[in-house]
């Protein structure tokens, strides 16, 4: 059984007559990425706070690396906060001070280093999180991406075992948000941190999560997996869930897994005896794709997927186009909705994903490419949506490649 880095056993906090926490338990495994959800006000930024002890709790135990935080000596509380480094909500630059004085800046305070030693440490994190040439700038001078930037140059230059992020996303538009989640992904792989997420940016955090903690009237009423929502029957819960689906599909064009099933339910033969077509295009490399990669790429496949059999097929409402399951985007066509045969729509999909690149930025080394698989079949009556779509997949058809350039 694994061992949480930080847990919370029954903690409880309050101001005055609010009661924020109460009882709350909460695991946070090393080397993952866990991310907090909740409306505003249930206390979220208050369990970051409680974890490097700006704030202590009312009753209950905070314990890291298995031991109680209340317990701990003064040595031990400054070892912690020299492991533990946090990324502010409004990323907290002093305005006063240049770029690069601002990510030397806990350097300087904790750390016992000369300036030399500081300089080159400051520059390789600058490097890193591409704000070479701005060191002499200051907050101002920055866009709101570029500031996001700098916060988490200052929050990796100690090179911490923990990072705590308060609202990382909040205010940025969806290009930059993306950008900053993705920048928080690949510099966790690359550098093995625990990372506690504080965030509103449902479901878009969800892709780059293996765990997802959520509050509610100062609870924990879920741990666990994104993945693993969708089975929970919880009404927050579900509430988070559609969210997510919801945007993800009005993103990607894409109809929900149920309304395709209605849809095939409703479908019969034409009056000329035409059947409708089911295309399944589907990544068989699902898990190593998202592990070298990440899920916030996998997604963008998917979502490329989806945008490709709209765009080739020229079918327009004649097809729904639906996630089905976690690897798989299925087409599903009324009687002669086409105009090209389903081979060669197949063939013209999987010709868009081969010209793109999805993972640049997320392949350190080397190159790297995942195969795509799709096939079709008449729509008949005496099967199931469930029974096509297998037995779809089990031709094993490959159609070409995705590629990772990567980068040397």
């Amino acid at each position: 059984m694994r061992t949480p880095l930080i847990e919370f056993r029954q903690v409880s906090k309050r101001f005055g007559r609010n009661v924020v926490l109460q009882s709350v338990d909460l695991a946070v495994y090393p080397g993952e990425v866990t991310t907090l959800i909740g409306r505003s006000g249930e206390g979220k930024s208050v369990t970051l706070k409680l974890i490097i002890g700006l704030l202590w709790p009312d009753s209950g135990e905070i314990l890291y690396r298995g031991k109680s935080i209340s317990r701990m000596k003064r040595a031990e509380l400054k070892r912690i906060r020299r492991e533990v480094s946090f990324m502010f909500q409004g990323n907290a630059l002093f305005d006063s001070l240049t770029v690069q004085e601002n990510v030397a800046l806990p350097l300087r305070e904790g750390f016992h280093a000369n300036e030399a030693t500081i300089l080159e440490r400051v520059g390789h994190k600058m490097q890193v999180m591409d704000l070479e040439g701005t060191e002499h700038q200051y907050p101002s001078q920055l866009s709101g991406g570029m500031q996001k930037r700098v916060a988490l140059a200052r929050a990796m230059v100690t090179d911490p075992e923990t990072v705590l992020f308060d609202e990382p996303t909040t205010g940025l538009d969806p290009v930059r948000k993306n950008s900053v989640l993705s920048m928080i992904l690949s510099n966790q792989r690359d550098y093995g941190f625990t990372a506690l997420l504080v965030s509103h940016d449902v479901p878009d955090v969800f892709y780059i999560s293996n765990r997802i903690a959520v509050l509610e009237e100062g609870r924990t009423i879920y741990q666990g997996p994104p993945q693993d929502l969708e089975q929970k029957e919880h009404p927050v819960l579900q509430e988070y869930v559609n969210s997510q689906e919801i945007l993800r599909n009005e993103i990607y064009g894409l109809q929900s897994a149920r309304s395709l099933e209605r849809a095939f339910m409703s479908m019969r033969k034409d009056p000329e005896g035409r059947d409708g077509a089911l295309l399944v295009i589907s990544l068989p490399q699902y898990q190593e794709i998202k592990e070298k990669v990440g899920q916030l790429m996998v997604e963008m496949v998917l979502g490329a997927i989806s945008r490709a059999f709209y765009k080739v097929s020229q079918c327009g409402d004649q097809c729904r186009v639906a996630r089905y399951g976690e690897d798989r985007v299925v087409c599903l066509c009324e009687p002669g909705s086409f105009d090209p045969e389903p081979d060669k729509v197949l063939q013209g999909v999987a010709s868009e994903l081969s010209s793109m690149d999805f993972c640049s930025s997320g392949v350190r080394q080397g190159k790297a490419s995942f195969s795509v698989n799709g096939g079709w079949d008449r729509i008949g009556s005496d099967k199931s949506l469930f029974q096509l779509v297998q037995g779809i997949e089990q031709q094993k058809r490959i159609l070409g490649t995705i590629s990772c350039k990567g980068t040397d």
